[in-house]
């Protein structure tokens, strides 16, 4: 969540950054009015507290005749100070409600609009011509199914569209490639995590995935848990409630868990192979810094994503992405997208957002700055998501007789091997 106090001094801020969004602008006038009423009736509720105390110390004092005035007053404000307190609680509640629904300000520099309206930062990687080679390049599945690797049909049958088994080298390929995203990251001084896939309705809001990102969310009614679609929620919410020392920052962590999300709004998408699924493992990167620190932050994280696609040896664009594409929690937003041969396009493959201080408000995070103690920031990047990083591999790296090569990166955990050879039917 933002601070209350940045929206009281600059609500046209706030407007601008709602705006941009694409997002109800008429919330802020409604959390300023009802902030206002919080503040005014915490005074009143103050003031009867401090009348009603020191009535107290005046009744054991008073003459007879005095006192029965007394009383009778100290009756009337029993009743005011439990309405006060009613009238408080219900400004609060209602302030607390309407800061929950307010995202994250756009970071000045953001490209506003929708999800096309995002600005190419810059691109890598050389795009292969197969006319030039002689053959027409086989889509992911087609070469999964070659391979041995990929099973959808067998998914689907156990449990449904957009589930799969990963077979053979695709099975050797996934750990191959978590091994090697995890090999990078504690090379950069990332702790490696293994983490929950349940989590609390606390961590999932605090992360802020309960608002709206939340009809993509798999929620466990019986258990009241929530199925994670991004190690990234229990990762920011690891340190929740706590106060960190500000020379212990910056924490990173480098989650791997399975994530799971009902893509309750991509009927018709994607719907061939494993580029959009149901569950998929992924290896996240998440940091803990000072506020100051995050745009630099920021920057690393992103050059860690440029540096591991570059390993695979693939083509990619970085793009910084429009307003409206952003998600509740993010100031700022940076994709690397692959090229993908069959699709002729390029695809998100990583992300990695600035969430500044909007996570650790909401997840009561603070850190502990000599005397004065207050939120850190807190941002994540994709290093590996697993489906989408493997059909990239396949479709960038495939030969002309079926099978394909290994990027050099990953070699050692395959066995030294250097090609996917096409199984015997």
């Amino acid at each position: 969540m933002i601070d209350l106090r940045l929206l009281r001094e600059d609500p046209d801020r706030v407007r601008a950054s709602q705006r941009a969004r694409g997002e109800d602008v008429a919330l802020v006038d409604s959390l300023l009015s009802a902030d206002e009423r919080r503040r005014s009736s915490g005074v009143r509720f103050d003031e009867l507290r401090a009348e009603q105390k020191s009535l107290g110390k005046l009744i054991p004092k008073a003459t007879p005749e005095e006192k029965a005035e007394l009383l009778a007053r100290a009756e009337q404000l029993k009743a005011d100070v439990k309405a006060a307190d009613v009238e408080r609680d219900a400004a609060d509640t209602e302030t607390q409600q309407l800061l929950q629904q307010l995202g994250n300000l756009v970071h000045p520099d953001v490209p506003v609009g929708g999800e096309e309206d995002f600005v190419t930062l810059e691109t890598h990687g050389t795009i292969r011509d197969f006319g030039a080679e002689g053959f027409e390049p086989k889509d992911h599945l087609e070469l999964g199914q070659v391979l041995g690797a990929i099973d959808v049909e067998r998914g689907a049958k156990v449990s449904g569209s957009r589930f799969y088994f990963l077979t053979g080298v695709g099975a050797l390929l996934e750990l191959a490639l978590v091994n090697a995203a995890l090999a990078q990251a504690t090379a950069a001084g990332f702790t490696p995590m293994l983490t929950p896939a349940l989590v609390r309705p606390q961590s999932m809001a605090g992360t802020g995935f309960l608002g709206q990102a939340a009809q993509d969310v798999y929620h466990l009614d019986k258990d009241d848990l929530y199925l994670v679609g991004t190690s990234e929620v229990p990762l920011a919410a690891y340190h929740m409630d706590e106060i960190i020392d500000a020379d212990k920052l910056p924490l990173r962590y480098a989650g791997f868990s399975p994530c799971f999300r009902r893509e309750a709004g991509s009927h018709g998408k994607d719907t061939r192979g494993i580029f959009r699924v149901h569950q998929f493992d992924k290896v996240e990167m998440f940091s803990y810094v000072t506020p100051e620190d995050s745009q630099q932050e920021h920057k690393r994280l992103l050059e860690w994503e440029k540096q591991w696609l570059t390993s695979l040896e693939l083509p990619f664009r970085v793009i910084d992405v429009a307003s409206a594409d952003l998600g509740a929690s993010a100031s700022r937003k940076y994709d690397c997208e692959a090229w993908i041969p069959t699709q002729g396009k390029y695809r998100e493959l990583t992300s990695t957002s600035d969430c500044t201080e909007f996570q650790s408000r909401r997840l009561s995070i603070r850190m502990r700055d000599g005397k004065q103690v207050r939120p850190l920031a807190t941002l994540n990047g994709t290093l590996c998501a697993v489906p989408r990083t493997i059909v990239a591999i396949l479709e960038n790296h495939q030969q002309a007789d079926g099978s394909v090569r290994v990027p050099e990166v990953l070699r050692p955990y395959l066995g030294g091997r250097e090609v996917l050879e096409p199984v015997a039917k």
